[in-house]
């Protein structure tokens, strides 16, 4: 798979990496995480994205890429703690979280670590980027990340001091086109796509029961993209091409807990044929429907 620098990092970055909320988030087995990213980065994948707010998911990749360290970019979040139940921001909190981290992925380092949705007020109070100078010249962290949305986001970016931008960026989740990349892309800040195919909510003949899915359900009936009636395998396909069409985007990190599906979304972005006329469609009809209406990047 084409790799692509990541902003004016001197890492090199696969278009497609891994998020790993979703294998902690629904209980995953080892044995599956391990085949999952193995027979991933033997097809191309470098960028593996996890959270010590993710469960068991840093414990897990940990023991999954046990060997093939030096294959991968390996990106981890701090902030957000125990699966979401509680945030540390101090300065003493960052640092433990980052050694934790550390122990669970069984490295000695890890390329970027990202602040987790850290607020405008909590970044202009510099303690959480002091934790991070602290983090970097005790060679924990190599550069320092936001991950993060809407004006949180522009905050962030303002500070010129992160090195990489993850951000919600879809069909279903283009504030982010107008916002925040265009300041990262001025800044040469590496951008990392998540949440890019937008959950895939119109898989569902119903609104999901997991609520964290109903604002996109809500957003993609609204939205009415005529691809998204046909075959889902090419409908995702094309949404994925339309996240990583946007200028600016580096890469692509896609949660799955099916073992062959990653490299199935490789291969369907090589066969989608996907043109700017179709980028151009998709960002006419979001301008269109979502005028007037508060739909902000979701976190």
């Amino acid at each position: 798979m084409e790799l692509k620098k990541l902003g004016k990092t001197d890492l090199e970055v696969s278009r497609l990496g891994f998020g790993g909320a979703e294998i902690g988030q629904q209980e995953a087995t080892q044995e599956t995480v391990t085949e999952l990213l193995n027979s991933a980065i033997d097809a191309g994948l470098n960028l593996v994205d996890t959270a010590a707010a993710y469960w068991k998911s840093e414990e897990m990749i940990g023991n999954a890429i046990r060997g093939r360290r030096k294959e991968i970019v390996l990106i981890s979040k701090c902030g957000a703690v125990d699966g979401f139940t509680r945030s540390d921001w101090t300065k003493k909190g960052i640092l433990e979280t980052i050694e934790r981290s550390l122990q669970r992925l069984q490295t000695d380092y890890l390329d970027i670590e990202q602040l987790h949705s850290c607020s405008s007020e909590i970044l202009e109070r510099g303690e959480v980027i002091e934790a991070l100078i602290v983090a970097k010249e005790r060679g924990h962290i190599r550069y320092a990340g936001y991950s993060g949305d809407g004006e949180d986001a522009v905050t962030a970016i303002r500070t010129d001091f992160f090195d990489t931008l993850q951000t919600s960026v879809s069909i279903a989740d283009q504030e982010a086109i107008d916002l925040t990349i265009p300041l990262a892309k001025d800044g040469e800040i590496g951008v990392i796509a998540k949440r890019p195919i937008a959950n895939a909510v119109w898989r569902h003949d119903s609104k999901p029961a997991d609520a964290y899915h109903h604002e996109y359900w809500d957003r993609v009936q609204d939205l009415q993209y005529d691809f998204l009636e046909g075959d889902l395998t090419e409908s995702v396909a094309r949404a994925l091409s339309f996240t990583l069409s946007v200028d600016g985007v580096a890469t692509a990190i896609v949660g799955t807990t099916k073992p062959s599906r990653w490299q199935e979304n490789a291969e369907m972005l090589e066969q989608v044929d996907f043109s700017s006329d179709d980028f151009r469609r998709i960002r006419e009809r979001w301008q269109e429907i979502s005028k007037g209406k508060s739909w902000k990047g979701q976190i």
